[in-house]
């Protein structure tokens, strides 16, 4: 199968996924008829691994309702996901998966010749190809593509710009002096012209990197030079002189893999990227928590968030509650209580971990996000109050953002480490109505617009389980009259 035509889609299946994507939830005007016209008319390279964000920006849409739109549409079948694990120095995609499951804790870039660990809001990238049943494209057969087309479209990301704003992979492309496959349990000669400075010879599939220095006077015959495929194949620096070089690859493997020869700039530039699709952005999206259940981390150590926002809740005086009113009755109001946080939580783009008993574990990706959402949700919860006097219910709230892991319990996609326990922690110091925020949740971007009209105390306490005392910053319960007009 070759790029070179457009191949037609599926209709009566297309029909069928666009008609399900439509009445799934509410959608802008024409964002659904902007999905299925990209489907129809765009040339391959572009139905594979879209990059959601770069789809929103190219069609003014909301970026938080596209993801939506490409995850509801990936439930429908419209699409498979891709997580990537890219490299933050050159763009070469180091691995990709079809589910986060697959995904582990470390990885190792042969052309940088670097390791890099793997956290969910750095380098994981989350991407969408069409699905075969829906519109075949010549990506769903990698094994036909020519060798340049495989190494730099499907083990390359576009989104790593030089800082003139050039794909790098667009720079590594043209400057390669030689890119082919290489037969299983065979040996290929690769023949090329080298002139001074550093020249890489690996593959992209990381069974063999060399990096070679070509320096002084020009060698007045061929040169010889032997690189072994290995599934262990440990990286090596070695020298050659300038002129021509006869690479002899051996591939001991049993798969073919691609080989690339290409000069590697003195100075390295430091790549900016494209806005795409974290791990954390997904995992933080309620729809992919809804939609993908099954998606679990099985990665043994779990896998690093270096910053993400919790908060948590909790009812005062519940079982109280259960008591006067009794368990139907006082069940029914927490699970309205539910409803109420988990459309909030979603409405300032964060997630419902879990509920625990009668209280809530949600994830953001700004602590000026969750900040907003505590502020509503004790709003919301106070109004639905209004005249049921025997019925109240009173909402305690704690925020703090940090570190975390992300894990696998109880097959549910969960958060541990300190920061979740000091969040709990900064919780439980809540009272009635009261919200309280670590130090560097008060303190982040966007925050403090949002107190400017609450009453905030600062407070130096002890927590459990926290070696050094704290500063936390009480938002103090709104008066009776003011809570009233919430």
């Amino acid at each position: 199968m070759t790029n070179g035509g457009i191949q037609p889609v599926n209709e009566a299946l297309l029909d069928e996924r666009l008609a399900l994507l439509e009445k799934a939830r509410a959608w802008s005007a024409r964002l659904v008829s902007k999905l299925e016209s990209h489907l129809r008319t765009a040339p391959d390279e572009a139905l594979f691994r879209i990059n959601p964000f770069t789809f929103a920006r190219e069609r003014n849409a909301p970026e938080a309702e596209v993801i939506d739109l490409f995850l509801h549409a990936t439930a429908q079948g419209l699409f498979g996901m891709d997580w990537l694990l890219i490299c933050p120095g050159c763009s070469t995609v180091v691995e990709n998966f079809r589910s986060l499951k697959s995904v582990h804790n470390h990885y190792y870039c042969s052309f940088c010749q670097a390791h890099h660990e793997a956290a969910l809001d750095e380098f994981i990238a989350v991407a969408f190809t069409v699905s075969p049943e829906v519109r075949d494209i010549a990506f769903h057969h990698p094994e036909q593509l020519s060798a340049r087309d495989y190494v730099f479209k499907v083990r390359n990301s576009a989104d790593g710009l030089l800082p003139d704003g050039t794909p790098f992979v667009t720079a590594k492309a043209a400057s390669a002096a030689a890119v082919c496959y290489v037969n299983p349990a065979s040996t290929t000669r690769v023949e090329v012209e080298l002139a001074e400075g550093t020249v890489l010879a690996a593959s992209p599939e990381g069974s063999a990197s060399v990096h070679f220095a070509v320096a002084g006077p020009r060698a007045g015959v061929a040169q010889l030079t032997p690189v072994q495929f290995g599934a262990q194949e440990a990286p090596r620096q070695e020298t050659l002189a300038p002129g021509k070089v006869t690479f002899d690859v051996h591939n001991r493997l049993a798969e073919r893999g691609t080989f690339v020869v290409a000069p590697i700039p003195n100075d390295m530039p430091k790549l900016r990227f494209l806005p795409f699709l974290t791990g954390k952005r997904l995992l933080t999206a309620q729809a992919f928590r809804d939609l993908f259940r099954t998606e679990v981390i099985r990665a043994s150590e779990g896998i690093s968030v270096r910053e993400i926002t919790f908060l948590f809740t909790d009812l005062k005086g519940s079982t109280a509650l259960y008591d006067r009113i009794g368990d139907l009755n006082a069940f029914s109001l927490v699970q309205q209580h539910f409803e109420v946080l988990h459309e909030v939580t979603v409405r300032y783009g964060g997630a419902i971990i879990k509920t625990i008993g009668d209280a809530v574990m949600a994830t953001f990706l700004k602590p000026a996000d969750a900040v907003a959402a505590a502020l509503e949700m004790r709003a919301a919860i106070s109004a639905s109050n209004r005249g049921r006097a025997d019925r109240e219910l009173v909402l305690k709230i704690g925020v703090h953002a940090g570190a975390a892991i992300a894990v696998t319990l109880n097959e549910r996609l969960d958060y541990f480490g300190q920061t979740v326990n000091i969040a709990a922690r900064v919780q439980g110091l809540a009272e009635a109505d009261e919200i309280y925020l670590s130090e560097d949740t008060h303190a982040a971007d966007g925050v403090a617009p949002l107190l400017a009209t609450h009453p905030v105390e600062s407070r130096v306490l002890k927590l459990k389980g926290v070696q050094a005392d704290m500063r936390v910053f009480c938002v103090a319960a709104p008066p009776p009259k003011a809570a009233a007009r919430a």
